[in-house]
This record gives C-alpha cells, sequence and structure tokens, in this order.
C-alpha cells in the first residue's frame, strides 16, 4: 500500500519525510540513502506546496528482482511543465529548497521518471535503493510493472491489494478488492493473497475456485487473475466481479469481462479467457476505486512512459476517492524496468 499525503503546508512536507525515513530504516537503508531519501521527498513535496495544485505524495516500500526500494511519487493538477526537460537540468528550481529543483531529485534517486502536461499536471517517479547501485548492477525483469493500491480517504487499511509473479518468461497477476473498506475488507483480500500465492501459475479460473473456497470465513472479494506469456504473446484472463482489466496500445483496446459474483460468497462458472498480446501493448488492471472512463491514448507520449509513471497518471486522473484503489500497468519485453 502507498501511504498518501496531501501537500497543502510545509508542515505536510515534514511528516512525509518523517514517515519514509521511518520506512527505510526498517529495511536497513545505510544513512547515505535515507539522507537521499529524505532530500528527494522534501524537493518533490516543497515544489508541490509551492507551485501546484492539489499535490499529493505517495510513499511506499517496492520490492523487485533486486531487492527493496523506497518508491516516492509526485502527483499535482497543474499547471504543469511546458518544457519538462528545462526543469530537469540541473540548477533549475522553483524554490530555495535543500536541492536545486528536479534535477538534483533525478541526481538524488536511483531510479527516476517524470511526465508532465500543460495545462494539466505532472507525474515525478523517483525510487531510492539502500545502497548506491550502478546502472550495470541493475536486474532487469522480463514484465516491467507499475502499481499504487491506495486507502479510501480516513482509513488507515486497504482492502485492495495486487501481486505479480514472474518465472522464466511468464508472469501471473492478480487484483483483488476485498468487499467495503477498513480492517475486514484488507483481511479479505490478504486471504486471497495468500491462497494465490500458494500456486499462482495454476489456471486464473483454478486459482479463483480456490480462493473462493478459501475465503468462506471473510466478508468476501472481487478478484481477476492474468497469466501473461512472453514467447506465445498470449493473455489467460479471469475474474469475478467488478475488477477491470483492458489491454492498450496506441492502435485500440480489447477489454477482459469478469464473472459476475463474489469470492467467498457467490460466484457463477469461473471461464479462463485467451487473447493475443499485440505489439508494445500494456496490461492495465485496476479496482473499481477508480473509473473505467479512461483512455491513455488522449494522452501524447504517456504510453511510452514508465508503467508507474502511467499508473500514478491514471490514479491523479480518475480516482473516486469514496473507496479504496488499485491499478496496475504491466509491459511485456525483455530487459523491461522493474
Amino acid at each position: 500500500m502507498h501511504q498518501v499525503f496531501d501537500m497543502n503546508d510545509a508542515s505536510q512536507v515534514g511528516e512525509a519525510r518523517r514517515a519514509s525515513v521511518l520506512m527505510a530504516g526498517r529495511l536497513a537503508f545505510d544513512e547515505e540513502a535515507c539522507g537521499r531519501l529524505a532530500l528527494v521527498v522534501t524537493e518533490l513535496g516543497t515544489n508541490l506546496v509551492r507551485h501546484a495544485h492539489k499535490g499529493r505524495l505517495l510513499v511506499a516500500v517496492r520490492a523487485g528482482a533486486d531487492g527493496h526500494w523506497m518508491e516516492v511519487l509526485s502527483l499535482d493538477a497543474g499547471p504543469g511543465m511546458g518544457d519538462l526537460d528545462h526543469f530537469l537540468r540541473d540548477g533549475v528550481t522553483t524554490s530555495t529548497t535543500p536541492g536545486t529543483g528536479l534535477g538534483a531529485v533525478r541526481r538524488l534517486a536511483d531510479d527516476f521518471a517524470a511526465f508532465s502536461v500543460a495545462p494539466g499536471g505532472t507525474v515525478v517517479l523517483a525510487r531510492v535503493a539502500p545502497r548506491r547501485i550502478k546502472p550495470r548492477d541493475r536486474v532487469l525483469e522480463r514484465f516491467g510493472h507499475g502499481a499504487i493500491s491506495v486507502p479510501a480517504v480516513g482509513e488507515t487499511q486497504c482492502g485492495d491489494a495486487w501481486a505479480i509473479v514472474q518465472q522464466a518468461g511468464r508472469a501471473s497477476v492478480l487484483v483483488v478488492d476485498g468487499l467495503g473498506h477498513g480492517p475486514e475488507a484488507e483481511t479479505a483480500a490478504q486471504a486471497c493473497m495468500a491462497l494465490f500465492d500458494e500456486a499462482p501459475f495454476d489456471a486464473p479460473s483454478a486459482t479463483l475456485a480456490r480462493a473462493h473456497a478459501g475465503m468462506r470465513a471473510t466478508r468476501g472479494a472481487t478478484a481477476a487473475v492474468a497469466h501473461l506469456d512472453l514467447e506465445a504473446r498470449t493473455v489467460t484472463f479471469c475474474g469475478a466481479g467488478n475488477i477491470a482489466a483492458r489491454l492498450t496500445s496506441g492502435l485500440g483496446d480489447r477489454s477482459f469481462l469478469c464473472q459476475h459474483g463474489t469470492l467467498g460468497l457467490q460466484v457463477g462458472r469461473l471461464q479462463d479467457v485467451g487473447a493475443a498480446w499485440p505489439d508494445h501493448a500494456l496490461l492495465v488492471m485496476h479496482s473499481d476505486g477508480l473509473s473505467g472512463r479512461w483512455d491513455l491514448r488522449k494522452t501524447p507520449g504517456l504510453l511510452q512512459c514508465d508503467p508507474s509513471i502511467i499508473a500514478a497518471w491514471l490514479i491523479r486522473e480518475h480516482i473516486g476517492g469514496r473507496d479504496d484503489a488499485t491499478v496496475i500497468v504491466v509491459q511485456a519485453g525483455a530487459g523491461a524496468r522493474t
């Protein structure tokens, strides 16, 4: 789950910085990495407070093939930057923070990406590793992915969850939404996650059937599983409830339909559906906390961004705010970024 920090005044910058460093300390980040993380959060947060509309920082632990990193996402609703490259140059800053603008954030982070539309808004991604990592030492995964899971407003626990497991050119992806929100919804979602983890590469329909039987003691959940095969360029999908799943590219979209019902309570016949994976297509799966009325093709350049930038853009644009929300964006290709 990402912790969400609204950026309306300077005190919230400090709150986000302290929470981020505390999380990093639990992951055995060294002193230098904690210092870089603190500067990244301070720079991004202060810029949001001083210059952005509806600014938020999202902070989470990110697990990948090369260990656990701290991930910081900066989101705002404007005014946007018409010349993003200008603001990424060292020494270009819009405030008197300890750093020197986005150029400093890019230099301090071990992984960095940004996207902006003016007028419109901006998303910035910065990841910090426990210790400095050289590009040649990065472990690249076959399926790059970005995912965000945030609780409903006023909640500290999230009833949504997601998972991705990769193995020899294949990936299995889960999105689950426990009924309602709060602790009981989280319990249901985590029960589904545990049952998925037992055998993630069973057929999606078999995985959901096992979850349905094993979640009787919970309040229930909607969920969907997708299997991706890089060599065959196929997707196999099965879902129960209102999880959305769509293959999208610059040429068109292909949506997958879920069976009616709720795992752990009542569900119809679960059946796998297969489809080809077009070149350059992304798989987007999300809970109903995110509106399904999105079209990445309407924002030029977005489809070519890091999957985490795309996930954050969807959260920025289409989150309802009254429910937990989860989205995962998966990109296929050898050497994809994690």
